[in-house]
């Protein structure tokens, strides 16, 4: 018989504990990951790509077929060169106009913190903003709310409904009918889940 303390005979012997491949977990979560893209963003060199506003992973974007194209990976060659302009190339001040996607869609707006809302059909959506037609207008520069459904081609997902926050840049008369067109920027957007 040994003397000293015996350890409990049912106790079995614990390993240290690892944490998880970083690779592993993105891998999960990117899977559980249903995908909302925010519109597609433009890199120094020129290239589309988008962000999931709810993981956070970057997608490269083709704005002439209107698809992803494939994953951005972090610590990628192209990426960091990507993202790091070329010192010796001179910038021009011209930027070009935001791409316009043309969206015939409803749409409900209201002055924000007021309670009616109005009803309206959105012309075409931008980054920097929306072009829609109403009977009722807006005055220049007074902040509204819009809810609407953000098209697939830029959500990645069918039936996306947002409410953007925005102010009014422009309200003009229509030639063509007794509606009112009216241009707003957005400032932000939140999706609309059902529930």
């Amino acid at each position: 018989m040994v003397s000293g303390v015996l350890a409990p005979a049912c106790e079995p012997r614990r390993r240290p504990r690892r944490p998880m491949a970083p690779k592993l977990i993105d891998a999960i979560a990117n899977r559980l990951c249903s995908h909302e893209f925010a519109w597609p963003r433009r890199r120094t060199t020129g290239d589309y790509y988008q962000v999931c506003v709810l993981c956070g992973a970057e997608y490269l974007y083709d704005w002439n077929s209107m698809t992803r194209t494939g994953r951005i990976e972090r610590g990628n060659k192209q990426e960091a060169s990507a993202q790091t302009p070329n010192r010796s190339r001179r910038r021009s001040n011209w930027r070009p106009r935001a791409r316009r996607l043309r969206l015939n869609a409803p749409l409900t707006f209201r002055q924000t913190g007021a309670e009616e809302w109005n009803s309206g059909v959105v012309q075409n959506i931008s980054q920097s903003g929306v072009l829609f037609h109403a009977s009722k207008t807006m005055v220049q520069d007074v902040d509204v709310e819009m809810i609407f459904e953000m098209p697939e081609e830029i959500t990645g997902q069918p039936n996306s409904r947002v409410l953007c926050n925005g102010y009014v840049v422009r309200a003009m008369a229509s030639k063509a009918s007794s509606m009112l067109t009216l241009a707003v920027a957005i400032s932000g957007y939140t999706f609309l889940h059902n529930g």
